[in-house]
C-alpha cells in the first residue's frame, strides 16, 4: 500500500481541486491511501459534501496555514511552519507518506523541500523534471531542468544528466537513456561557456549514452530520451511550449467558428479534434518532480483542473513504487563520485 501526503490548500483553486482529485485517484486505485494536509473543519466539510468523510483510505492532518501562490520563499520557510506544504514534506521526511504532491507555490516549495529534506549525497541541487510528449506514439522525452536552479555549473548539469537518465531508465525501461544538451545549435561551436564546459563533462560520461547538442525543437522530435539545461532556459522553455499549445487550439477554434461550412466541418471533426486537444493538453502531463531530493515532492501546476491533478498523484505513486531516490543515491555513489568530482 503506497501512502502520499497531499498539500490539500495548494494551488488556484485548494480544495475544490485537491479533493474530487484524492476521490479519483483512490477509485483508479486500490493500492493507495492519501493524507489531505489542510484545513481540518474545510476538509471534512468538502469530504462529506461528496459522501466520503468515512472514506477508509483517507486520513486528514490539520494544518493551520497556507502558503499562498504570490508569497516569497523565505518568507514561507522561516514564518510559515505550520502550513499545509510544510506538514505535508514533514510527513515524507518523518517516513509516514512516501511523497508528497503540492501545487502551491513553486519556490516555496522547492525552499522548503530542500530544507526539509536535504539532497542525495552526491548531488549538490535538486531539479525541476517532466516528462513530455514527443512526435513518436508512446514515447515521452524527460526534460530538466525546468525552473529550480537559473545558475547551474557544468556540474550541476552533468548531475542533471545522471538523474534525468536514472528516471528514464525507471519510467520507461530503458537500458542506457540517450542524453542531449539543449543548444542554440547542434554544432560543437555553438553555445554559451555553460554548455560548452557540460559537454566536455557529458562526453566523458559511462553513466549515459550521451547524443551532442538539440535544439529546442528538436525535443519533440523523439530521437533522445532526456534533454539537459539550467533551469532559467528550461522554464522558459516550458511556459513557450505551454503558450503555444494554447495559441494552436485558439485559432483552431475561431477557424472551426468562422462560418457555417467550417461549422460543419468541425462537427464531423469534432471527435479527431477531442483527441487532439486530449493529447498535447498539458494536464496530461501534469507533475513535475523536484529530482535529487532523499523524498520524493511532486509539483502540480498551480491551475491544475481535477484530472490533472490526478496525474500528478499518479507520478508521485510511480516514483515511489520505482523507489527513484534510492536508484538515484546508489547511481550516483556507483559512477558520478567517481567520474566527476561535485562542485
Amino acid at each position: 500500500m503506497i501512502t502520499i501526503a497531499i498539500d490539500a490548500m495548494g494551488g488556484d483553486h485548494g480544495i475544490k481541486i485537491t479533493v474530487p482529485a484524492a476521490l479519483l485517484v483512490l477509485q483508479k486505485w486500490e493500492n493507495v491511501k492519501l493524507i489531505l494536509v489542510g484545513d481540518e473543519v474545510a476538509l471534512k466539510q468538502e469530504l462529506s459534501s461528496r459522501g466520503a468523510l468515512s472514506h477508509p483510505r483517507i486520513t486528514i492532518h490539520h494544518a493551520a496555514e497556507v502558503v499562498e501562490m504570490d508569497e516569497a520563499p523565505a518568507k514561507a520557510l522561516r514564518g510559515k511552519k505550520q502550513s499545509s506544504m510544510r506538514l505535508a514534506i514533514n510527513l515524507v521526511k518523518d517516513g509516514v507518506a512516501g511523497a508528497c504532491v503540492s501545487a502551491g507555490n513553486t519556490g516555496a516549495l522547492m525552499a522548503t523541500a530542500h530544507y526539509v529534506l536535504k539532497t542525495i549525497p552526491g548531488i549538490d541541487r535538486p531539479a525541476i523534471i517532466r516528462s513530455l510528449p514527443t512526435l513518436v506514439e508512446n514515447k515521452n522525452v524527460i526534460v530538466l531542468d525546468l525552473g529550480a536552479s537559473s545558475d547551474s555549473s557544468p556540474e550541476n548539469l552533468y548531475q542533471f544528466a545522471v538523474m534525468g537518465s536514472v528516471l528514464a531508465s525507471a519510467h520507461y525501461n530503458i537500458e542506457k537513456p540517450k542524453v542531449a544538451l539543449l543548444n542554440i545549435g547542434v554544432e560543437e561551436i555553438k553555445g554559451n561557456e555553460l554548455v560548452k564546459a557540460a559537454d566536455k563533462l557529458f562526453l566523458q560520461s559511462q553513466s549515459f549514452e550521451y547524443v551532442g547538442y538539440v535544439e529546442g525543437d528538436a525535443i519533440f522530435q523523439g530521437d533522445v530520451d532526456v534533454v539537459v539545461c539550467d533551469g532559467f532556459v528550461g522554464n522558459v522553455a516550458l511556459k513557450a511550449m505551454e503558450g503555444v499549445i494554447k495559441l494552436t487550439l485558439f485559432y483552431a477554434k475561431k477557424a472551426f467558428m468562422k462560418n457555417l461550412f467550417n461549422k460543419i466541418a468541425a462537427l464531423i471533426a469534432r471527435p479527431a479534434l477531442k483527441t487532439l486537444a486530449a493529447t498535447i493538453d498539458p494536464g496530461r502531463h501534469n507533475g513535475a518532480s523536484l529530482i535529487g531530493l532523499k523524498g520524493i515532492v511532486i509539483k502540480s501546476h498551480g491551475g491544475a483542473n481535477e484530472s490533472a491533478f490526478t496525474n500528478a498523484i499518479y507520478e508521485a505513486m510511480l516514483e515511489v513504487e520505482k523507489n527513484v531516490p534510492q536508484k538515484i543515491g546508489e547511481k550516483v555513489g556507483l559512477l558520478l563520485r567517481d567520474e566527476h568530482p561535485t562542485s
